[in-house]
């Protein structure tokens, strides 16, 4: 009896020690299984993020390697702006995207690393387009929205661009049938600031002591002054902000097109003639040309490091010219080649464009239809929107049919749009040619 105790004894000691031993196995074995980490030694890299597309508010999930659990060291941009991680291991992250993103690769940083996507993200914008301001018939009248009238579209000749944003977000436009210049305030109500819509002619003063003959463009410095082109005076005015008009230079050639480089204050203008000249203003009555042999250049904008960008309407493409020196280039459409195509730089196509915008992230805007009476015929009825940097070509608004429709996006129609603005906000402005309107389109 003793023995057997004395073995059972044994073989409970050794059950013991047996089970302390797989214990002990077992805790080395998990010690030995690291928790997967960032290394910062190593790159981190992108392989895919899913979905590919959306617009703001959009989660996306990426995967790739060497990430970090540590979400407060992981920065992801998408064009600047940043996503929200939500969560992350070393493998994957989700993110969100927020609104006005834009399109292009995501980046992703984590202390000194950085991947970029190889594909980039598709941001969908929802714009709206609605109706500012105008009956839908040419004529005069002051007055809210649609109580107001324009004479965009009296005679079919008329090819004005001229609508224009101070940073007020007061809108002014260039009315060549009323022979003035209108203004729109942030309430909708339509005035008029400088002009008579009863007299075409040519007289410098305050508000309808003015006269203009069909001024054709619009643009606003920093102090409010506004600068309107008129090629029926050959003259460049420049409009105080409580409508008082002032010639500040006569055309070299007829004026047609305005901006304003608001890096150095300076006025310039261009006419649509072939071959078309650029020229500077930097005083009253001191003009200089700085860019010749344009083929029937357009609209006329620069961008916030004075880059200038022109619509030229004869070549069918937009250029570039680089501030400091006028290099010039084509920055997107296919030289010589009309059409209604969306895609790359160089394999985008424009017909007859018009007038141009560009934003405050260096996006450019233009209006599509620059034939000679802004007819329907033309099949570009759209804004199109070039992106900063890569000048891919897309639609924003519109499409090659024409109409008047408030909708979204391409469902809007718009007849022979001819210029168009865009505030600081990135509120676009169209003027609506044959619909003797001013439309609104709001992203997002």
């Amino acid at each position: 009896m003793k023995t057997f105790i004395n073995i059972l004894a044994k073989g409970i000691n050794q059950y013991l020690l047996a089970g302390a031993l797989f214990i002990m196995i077992a805790f080395v074995s998990c010690k030995k299984e690291k928790v997967p980490a960032h290394d910062p030694a190593s790159p981190i890299s992108i392989s895919t993020f899913i979905p590919a597309q959306g617009g703001g508010g959009t989660e996306v999930l990426i995967s790739g390697t060497n990430f970090s659990t540590d979400t407060s060291q992981i920065s992801v941009t998408l064009n600047g702006f940043k996503l929200k991680v939500i969560g992350a291991n070393t493998k994957q992250m989700m993110v969100v995207v927020p609104k006005k993103a834009g399109s292009g690769p995501i980046v992703v940083t984590i202390g000194k690393g950085t991947a970029t996507s190889t594909d980039n993200f598709t941001y969908q914008y929802t714009r709206t387009v609605t109706t500012l301001a105008g009956s839908g018939k040419a004529g005069f009248a002051n007055g809210k929205g649609t109580d107001a009238m324009f004479d965009f579209s009296g005679q079919s000749w008329y090819r004005s661009c001229g609508v224009t944003v101070d940073d007020n977000l007061n809108v002014y436009v260039a009315d060549p049938g009323n022979h003035c210049i209108r203004k729109i305030d942030t309430a909708g109500n339509v005035s008029t600031l400088a002009g008579n819509p009863q007299v075409s002619g040519y007289a410098d003063g305050k508000g309808s002591a003015a006269n203009f003959s069909i001024p054709y463009d619009v643009a606003v410095d920093a102090q409010g002054n506004v600068y309107s082109v008129d090629p029926g005076n050959y003259d460049i005015r420049k409009i105080s902000p409580d409508g008082t008009a002032t010639t500040w230079a006569w055309g070299n050639q007829s004026p047609w097109s305005v901006a304003v480089d608001k890096t150095t204050g300076f006025v310039y203008y261009s006419s649509c003639s072939s071959p078309g000249n650029i020229y500077q203003v930097s005083a009253q009555w001191t003009t200089k040309q700085v860019i010749s042999g344009l083929n029937y250049p357009a609209g006329i904008k620069f961008d916030k490091a004075g880059n200038l960008y022109v619509s030229v309407n004869g070549d069918q493409v937009i250029r570039k010219f680089s501030a400091g020196n006028w290099n010039g280039s084509i920055v997107a459409g296919q030289l010589g080649v009309s059409g209604y195509l969306n895609g790359t730089a160089t394999t985008a196509k424009f017909a007859y464009p018009w007038g141009i915008a560009v934003d405050n992230s260096s996006n450019i805007y233009v209006a599509g239809n620059g034939t000679w009476d802004g007819g329907s015929y033309n099949p570009d009825q759209s804004i199109r929107f070039i992106q900063a940097n890569t000048f891919d070509v897309s639609t924003f608004a519109g499409s090659g049919t024409a109409g008047y429709a408030d909708a979204i996006g391409g469902s809007a129609l718009f007849s022979g749009p001819t210029g168009v603005a865009v505030d600081k906000n990135g509120t676009v402005y169209v003027l609506d040619k044959n619909n003797n309107r001013i439309r609104k389109i709001v992203s997002e």
